[in-house]
């Protein structure tokens, strides 16, 4: 495993969706590890950039207000770049349901086009593409591995095949150095509360939080891993530090796998307060829904010396305390 320590010192790094959740936190430990770091994100309301997520790094990051569907700002903005991380994207299922062009664009057509100007303007720039375990679909087993087969459930799960498909694409045929990780439900501080665009947890705490019971689809017995975002952004570093990691796919996920009903009482035990309401699933999101889930990491800890290190309740821990100071930047 190469060391992350010193590594980004005077690189400049572009972070796409740089204002969101996962972006944010990116960039705060890159700033910490002495990169130059520009944030490009549309903030649309609709996909989670908050200006908040980056209020203590503010000075010491480049923003531009861009959306990744503009291709002629973005072959300007990645000239001269050492490495972009590839995180914006439209990761709503429901919203890929009711507007499946949008999440088109978002999540292959501007994909293609990243990579494109990439070529045209900058091949030489190391890309690390945030993916989804949804393009699994329902498990044929489990854990789930990077040798499943890809059947998604909704079109959101298919857009996000085909653009991590074009980065492996681009590396093979182009030497466009790339990489693809495959997140699994990635929580913590800064994550968006506002509605279940992005994960059903965050509307959880809210509810917390809010004085609202924990609204459980169905009987709560469904299996789930998470990553704590400290976790999901040592993995992003290791895939753009590592030579291994260039044309390949890797799985995130946890050694802690948990029912979704116990995921609500364990966090109403952490918070203190709260009560779960079980309620039936509404049938636009029972229909896309696929059952239990968690993955093997195995691929990615034995290649790239990653594995998870904070455990669910500690990540809880530490998320509910961000929200109990903050919640009103994020509602």
């Amino acid at each position: 495993m190469t060391t992350i320590e010193k590594f980004f010192s005077g690189k400049k790094v572009m972070i796409t969706g740089g204002l969101g959740f996962i972006g944010s936190s990116l960039a705060r430990r890159l700033v910490y590890e002495g990169a130059k770091v520009t944030l490009v994100d549309s903030l649309l309301p609709e996909y989670g950039g908050n200006y908040f997520n980056i209020h203590d790094i503010t000075d010491k990051v480049s923003v531009n207000i861009s959306d990744v569907r503009d291709s002629y700002s973005f072959k300007h903005l990645i000239k001269n770049q050492d490495f972009l991380f590839n995180l914006a994207g439209q990761s709503s299922h429901l919203d890929s349901m009711l507007r499946p062009t949008i999440d088109l664009e978002i999540n292959a057509a501007a994909q293609l086009s990243i990579l494109e100007s990439a070529r045209e303007c900058n091949p030489a720039v190391r890309i690390v593409f945030a993916s989804t375990r949804q393009i699994y679909g329902k498990p044929n087993y489990l854990p789930v591995d990077e040798q499943h087969p890809i059947n998604p459930v909704d079109v959101n799960g298919i857009n996000k095949y085909a653009g991590e498909s074009y980065h492996i694409l681009y590396d093979r045929v182009y030497g466009i150095r790339s990489g693809v990780l495959r997140l699994t439900n990635t929580y913590g501080p800064g994550m968006r509360v506002k509605d279940a665009k992005q994960t059903f947890l965050g509307i959880w705490i809210r509810s917390i939080l809010e004085g609202r019971p924990v609204c459980v689809f169905g009987t709560g017995e469904q299996l789930r891993d998470f990553n704590y975002i400290d976790d999901c952004i040592n993995a992003l570093l290791a895939m753009a530090i590592d030579p291994k990691a260039s044309g390949r796919i890797f799985n995130l996920g946890s050694s802690q796998v948990i029912s979704l009903g116990d995921l609500a009482r364990m966090l109403i035990e952490r918070a203190g307060i709260g009560q779960i309401e079980f309620v039936d699933f509404p049938a636009e999101r029972k229909v896309i829904d696929i059952g239990d889930y968690y993955s093997d990491y195995g691929s990615i800890k034995s290649e790239l010396g990653w594995e998870p290190r904070t455990s669910l309740e500690d990540g809880l821990e530490k998320t509910l305390d961000y929200f109990r100071l903050h919640l009103s930047h994020y509602i």
